[in-house]
């Protein structure tokens, strides 16, 4: 049986302040990186006219892997050898965010990691090409909406496929992304998500935003609207379910290793808020 997973806190920083103090777990003065690492990547899916390019800043605590997405070439240099042996009290407190999220997000899979006791409902992603692992991610992540057709979703941080999930079952997708630009379709892609939050119906938002600072505003805006935000999230997979109640709807959890890293089987974890049940 699955329950209804702890709500730990209203907010990140006031999350990040409760990890700090010990309030989670062991003292973070007495844990260290041991590894820390970036994953590159740059896509092209067959049939696509388009691509992009991630980073990936991970840091592993024992056996956990907490991970924060940054734009490509965003990270000082030093910052990763900087990370490796500091205890997780110091990256916390770093100056640098996407450090910090990361460093939250290690110690977070460390202490609660993914499991039915603490919420989360596993979900299937089957082996197959990257295009065929994203579109099933895709798939798992729209679940979670729960909306009828003709709605309207904001979607904050565009992954096309996505919005190819909401295109099939009827949904309208308003796509918003710091690096504007246009979708899959010529569609363009707004950079103001914040104005369009009261005239949507629910808001699909990437972890991305815990890493660029776009999250918390975005989350009181929902909150403040009456919208239901629901992450899908490799940045701080451990971290945003902690905030279920406190403005976020469900979370879509996806730690390392991502689903393109890899073609064959693997699982994200799904937490709604308020809801149990079995796996």
């Amino acid at each position: 049986m699955t329950t209804s997973p702890r709500i730990l806190a209203p907010c990140l920083d006031t999350l990040t302040g409760q990890a700090l103090r010990g309030e989670l777990g062991p003292d973070p003065r007495h844990r260290r990186i041991a590894v820390a690492f970036t994953t590159s990547q740059a896509v092209r899916h067959d049939g696509r006219s388009g691509g992009y390019r991630n980073e990936v800043l991970s840091l592993r605590l024992d056996r956990a892997v907490g991970s924060c997405a940054v734009e490509p070439g965003a990270l000082p240099g030093g910052a990763v050898q900087e990370c490796a042996g500091a205890d997780v009290a110091a990256l916390l407190a770093h100056p640098l965010l996407p450090v910090r999220v990361a460093a939250l997000d290690a110690y977070l899979m460390d202490v609660l990691p993914h499991a039915p006791e603490q919420g989360a409902r596993p979900a299937h992603i089957p082996a197959g090409t990257s295009l065929e692992r994203s579109r099933a991610r895709a798939a798992v992540v729209v679940d979670l909406l729960e909306l009828p057709p003709g709605s309207r979703v904001l979607v904050v941080g565009v992954v096309n496929s996505l919005l190819e999930e909401l295109r099939s079952r009827g949904l309208i997708g308003i796509p918003r992304d710091l690096k504007g630009g246009t979708t899959e379709w010529g569609e363009p892609i707004g950079t103001d998500a914040l104005g369009d939050v009261g005239r949507c119906d629910a808001v699909l938002a990437s972890g991305m935003t815990l890493g660029n600072g776009t999250f918390e505003p975005l989350r009181r805006s929902a909150q403040e609207h009456g919208k239901p935000l629901v992450m899908f999230a490799q940045t701080g997979s451990a971290v945003l379910p902690r905030l279920l109640g406190a403005g976020v709807a469900a979370v879509c959890a996806e730690p390392y290793p991502f689903f393109w890293l890899d073609g064959g089987p693997g699982t994200v974890h799904c937490y709604r808020e308020g809801q149990g049940g079995p796996a």
